[in-house]
């Protein structure tokens, strides 16, 4: 199963940044997946906008953001919550990749993570983030994973201080492997 794991940020030191990689280590453990961890940095476009779009099309790192999902069977995505809800960026590069055809999201099995400094572990922000993902027909699992305090759940080396987190993790992900496998084969 090939799977598109990054995280929905351009900071070096994000939080959502040291989950996805606690997430690529766990899932390069396990045999069937190949794993393209991609930096959303390669991602880069403008705002949305209509002129453009009519001007000069979708704009490279759009239709790079749109060629990685369609090679993947489904998607890990750790956001970052703003101010209780979506990302910015990630809305903008899903506004961007839902004006090809055929719709890259569409029918695409999805987990949404996230890490946050709050107590709330970005689950805010994944719930909006949710909305637009399934108008365009991305199967959304319906379990979330929130890291809370995230400035205090990783040492030095990236990894996790809670010896209780990595166990919930790779739980939920063997739970979304499944589904995203029964709705790929």
């Amino acid at each position: 199963m090939k799977i598109l794991l990054f995280a929905a940020s351009f900071r070096r030191e994000s939080y959502n940044r040291k989950l996805a990689e606690q997430v690529a280590l766990l899932l390069r453990q396990i045999p069937e997946v190949v794993l393209d961890h991609a930096d959303f940095r390669e991602f880069e476009m403008p705002l949305y906008d209509g002129d453009i779009e009519e001007s000069s099309g979708i704009p490279p790192g759009g239709n790079e953001f749109i060629k990685r999902i369609q090679a993947n069977d489904c998607m890990i995505i750790s956001t970052p919550e703003y101010n209780g809800g979506i990302a910015g960026t990630l809305k903008n590069a899903i506004d961007w990749a839902s004006r090809t055809s055929p719709m890259p999201f569409d029918g695409k099995p999805l987990l949404l993570i996230g890490a946050s400094p709050g107590g709330f572990g970005a689950i805010r922000g994944l719930w909006h983030t949710r909305v637009p993902l399934e108008a365009i027909g991305t199967l959304v699992y319906p379990e979330m994973f929130g890291l809370s305090r995230a400035h205090q759940a990783f040492d030095e080396m990236g990894g996790f201080k809670d010896t209780k987190t990595v166990p919930r993790l790779k739980e939920l992900l063997d739970d979304y492997l499944k589904f995203a496998k029964r709705l790929t084969t």
